[in-house]
Formats: structure tokens, C-alpha cells, sequence
């Protein structure tokens, strides 16, 4: 079978390598332009580019997949069926209706919950105790074709957005590869979406980093591990950006006002929320590497009694 594959970030690399594993003909790959990335601003390919490039695949990157250009280069390659994953542009109808099974994608979540472009970090940043990856159909809405297939995976309370990404990322790369091998033996089911069920998972903003000490310890808590280790929860000491990427819920409460460092303790530090306590573990000081936080306090020997976020 001819494949179009359509992807960005890390998330969608699995898919693309168990693909060619598979021995599905990759005809092209369609990726985001570089960017500037990382710390050092260094323009960079995305993750998908960078190993399709390592492969000897062709690449196509365009910042608009409706232009006319972009459809000719896909038409080009006359795919059979297109696979999307973590691509980042809405797919133009003329391509979902181009390929002969469809154009199907690897979202990561258990649809119709979670429904758009951040699907992980909103999981995690709620709450949930479980979420999974779905094989979908693509039509013009947002996440709203024919589930094709699901699968399910435990969030535990030590995983935060990294790790989960890179479970979802190998589930959904293994039930990709077996949906594409049911489709060529025309064995797929195909089901609608519930849409009484359905949430969306919001792209992330700026101001879903900041961190609100009035809020409880243990959202707060979730929204540090749902954003570590990109982009990043962050607070500020004495006016400089600190950003958190790992913390404990301590079942204490604490006298003082919301965002005090209360106690130091043999890894981190306390800091006092809008309910009980949260042990900082790993800190990032603006311009500096990421650190355990008892490293970090080399620095900061008069921290206790700081108050955060200002």
C-alpha cells in the first residue's frame, strides 16, 4: 500500500517508523517547516522531518497545506491511503477525499474526549486517571470522524507529559499498524462519535504555564507534571522565572500566605498553596539547566519565608 505520511512532533515518529517496519510504501512525508527551537533559538527541523530525512524519505513542508502547491505534490505522489499524526494544519477536504481508503489519524485520547490540539497536557493538567489513543477517520471537523479503534492506558501519578507521550506514542504506532493491515483485508469496523461526550483539549497558552499558588496543591500539582518537561510550569523568585518540573503533594496544611516557601526539606523545598502543601523537586532558573531542587538551594540559602510568584 502507498502511504502519505502527515506529522510533526515527537508523538508521531513511532507511527512513521513502524510504517516502513510494516513494509507499507512510504511515498512522502509532509512535515511543519524549521523553527527555532530549544534554548539556543537554533532553527531546527521537526522531530518527523529530522527522521524522515535520516531515512532517505522525501519531504514536503509547507505552512499551508491548502495551497494548491501543496496538493499537487501529494496528488504527485498518488497515495492509497494518508496517515496523519501530530501534524499541526487542518487537512483541506481535496486531501481527505483524494486516497482510496481515506486518510486516517493517531489522536491521543480516548475520542470523543479530548478532542483537539493538546489532548496529553489537558489530560493530566484534569486529572484523569486513564486516557489511551484512537484511530479515526478524518473528516472536516475537529476530531469528529469514525472511530476506528482504541486503546486505553493507566496515568499514573508519577508520569508527567513526557513520559505519557512517548506510551501513547508506541500504543498508537502498534494499533496504527494493525487498523492499516484490517483495512487491506477489508476488516475494519467503523463507529460515531457519542458528541454528548465529547471535550476539547484546548491548545496550550501562555497562561496555562503560570503558576497560581491560591489554587490547590495538588492542581497545581498536575499542572507541573502535565507541562514537564515542555513547556514548563513556571513561578517567579525575586522577579526571576523559575520554572518546576517535578513536585510531591505533602497532606499537611501550612500557616502563611499562598506561594511561601515554608520549610526546605532533604530534596526540595515546601511551598505553601491555596490548599496544603507542595514539595518542589526539579527547578529550571531562567538562563540556567534544569536542577534538583536541592541543588538549586545552594543558591537560595535564605529562601525559606520567600513568598513565590512575584
Amino acid at each position: 500500500m502507498k502511504v502519505v505520511f502527515m506529522g510533526s512532533s515527537d508523538f508521531a515518529v513511532p507511527s512513521l517508523l513502524i510504517l516502513l517496519q510494516g513494509g507499507y510504501q512510504i511515498m512522502g512525508v509532509v512535515s511543519q517547516p524549521d523553527k527555532a527551537r530549544g534554548r539556543g533559538k537554533k532553527i531546527s527541523p521537526t522531530p518527523v522531518k529530522a527522521k524522515a530525512v535520516e531515512l532517505g524519505l522525501e519531504v514536503y513542508q509547507t505552512d499551508n497545506i491548502k495551497s494548491s502547491q501543496a496538493l499537487d505534490q501529494i496528488r504527485q505522489w498518488d497515495p492509497e491511503i494518508i496517515v496523519v499524526a501530530s501534524y499541526g494544519q487542518i487537512i483541506p477536504v481535496a486531501l481527505l477525499e483524494y486516497p482510496p481508503y481515506g486518510c486516517i489519524n493517531v489522536h491521543a485520547s480516548i475520542l470523543p474526549r479530548y478532542r483537539g490540539a493538546a489532548p496529553i497536557h489537558r489530560a493530566i493538567m484534569e486529572g484523569e486517571e486513564s486516557t489511551g489513543v484512537t484511530i479515526m477517520y478524518m473528516e472536516q471537523g475537529l476530531d469528529t470522524g469514525d472511530i476506528i479503534a482504541q486503546e486505553s492506558v493507566d496515568i499514573s501519578k508519577d508520569m508527567d507529559g513526557g513520559a505519557l507521550e512517548e506510551l501513547l506514542a508506541h500504543k498508537g504506532a502498534v494499533l496504527l499498524l494493525e487498523v492499516i493491515k484490517a483495512m487491506e483485508n477489508g476488516a475494519v469496523s467503523r463507529s460515531k462519535q457519542d458528541e454528548s461526550q465529547a471535550t476539547y483539549a484546548h491548545m496550550l497558552k501562555r497562561e496555562d504555564e503560570w503558576i497560581d499558588w491560591n489554587r490547590s496543591a495538588k492542581e497545581i500539582f498536575n499542572q507541573i507534571r502535565a507541562l514537564s518537561p515542555v513547556p514548563g510550569a513556571y513561578t517567579l523568585l525575586d522577579g526571576i522565572k523559575i520554572k518546576v518540573f517535578a513536585a510531591r503533594l505533602i497532606d499537611k496544611s501550612w500557616p502563611g500566605v499562598s506561594g511561601q516557601v515554608v520549610a526546605l526539606s532533604k530534596e526540595g523545598f515546601v511551598v505553601r498553596t491555596g490548599e496544603q502543601g507542595l514539595e518542589i523537586l526539579e527547578v529550571q532558573k531562567e538562563g540556567k539547566k534544569r536542577t534538583k531542587a536541592v541543588d538549586f538551594l545552594r543558591g537560595y540559602r535564605e529562601l525559606e519565608g520567600k513568598v513565590l510568584g512575584q
